[in-house]
């Protein structure tokens, strides 16, 4: 196996990129690995249960570092944290299942219009600095919704769970990187989901260099989250949750 993984250096160098950038942008700011993954191996045809067990597999180490990265740095809220982790490991599991056996890519464009408007409002708040922090409410059920779509869409945990927190109030340094040490519990189910359901033929070269790269950029995000004030990241997350949004909105719909 390993040898078909180096078979092609210039293929696996640009997934570690990929990797890299994926996982500066989500340790920073809470999501993006997966959106940004899963549509580059969409776009060059890996169908998209291969394409989100893969994405998921190489999670399962970036995340891990990821959230070491930000439990030394003081970015977790550990209350947060089990209010979130275990509904998401459940919604996880069931998304996986549902992707490998029906498609799930019906509600897709309705998810992403939603995350769209919410980038937007996220930017608004940080530009005119109108974010005041307060202990959210609804955080259970959106652990759960987070999770499925995050296995059924190949991305989207932190892109959903992030910024809904955002919105109630919850402080953007914490929730960030609250967030990011939960996706690891939930990238490893989801990817013993995956392998159960169709096997390790979901390791390939965009995995291993997904991993890579990841692994590598995932200390410099949670250092970043430490360092930029609250309504910077506010600004950041809705910037980016619309761009990504909108781009995925308008492949889904083209």
């Amino acid at each position: 196996m390993f040898q078909s993984l180096f078979a092609d250096p210039t293929l696996l160098l640009t997934f570690v990129l990929v990797g890299f950038a994926a996982q500066l942008i989500d340790g920073a700011l809470g999501m993006a690995f997966g959106q940004i993954s899963s549509t580059i191996l969409v776009s060059m045809g890996v169908p998209p249960a291969a394409a989100s067990a893969g994405v998921h597999t190489a999670e399962t180490f970036t995340t891990a570092v990821s959230g070491i990265s930000h439990i030394a740095h003081g970015n977790v809220d550990w209350r947060l944290f089990f209010r979130i982790v275990i509904p998401g490991v459940i919604g996880g599991v069931l998304g996986a299942y549902v992707l490998t056996r029906i498609d799930a890519s019906t509600a897709k464009p309705i998810v992403l219009a939603y995350l769209a408007a919410l980038g937007l409002y996220l930017f608004y708040r940080g530009v005119m600095h109108r974010h005041t922090e307060s202990r959210p409410k609804i955080v259970a059920p959106l652990g759960f919704v987070g999770g499925f779509l995050d296995a059924a869409g190949g991305g989207g945990w932190g892109a959903i769970v992030t910024s809904n927190l955002l919105v109630q109030g919850s402080n953007p340094r914490k929730t960030i990187g609250t967030v990011n040490t939960a996706e690891f519990f939930l990238t490893v189910t989801i990817s013993a989901t995956f392998i159960a359901a169709l096997g390790w033929k979901a390791f390939t070269v965009a995995t291993f260099g997904l991993l890579i790269g990841g692994v590598l950029a995932a200390p410099f995000g949670a250092w970043i989250t430490k360092r930029v004030n609250p309504d910077g990241l506010l600004t950041f997350v809705g910037a980016l949750l619309t761009a990504t949004s909108g781009f995925g909105l308008y492949r889904a719909l083209s």
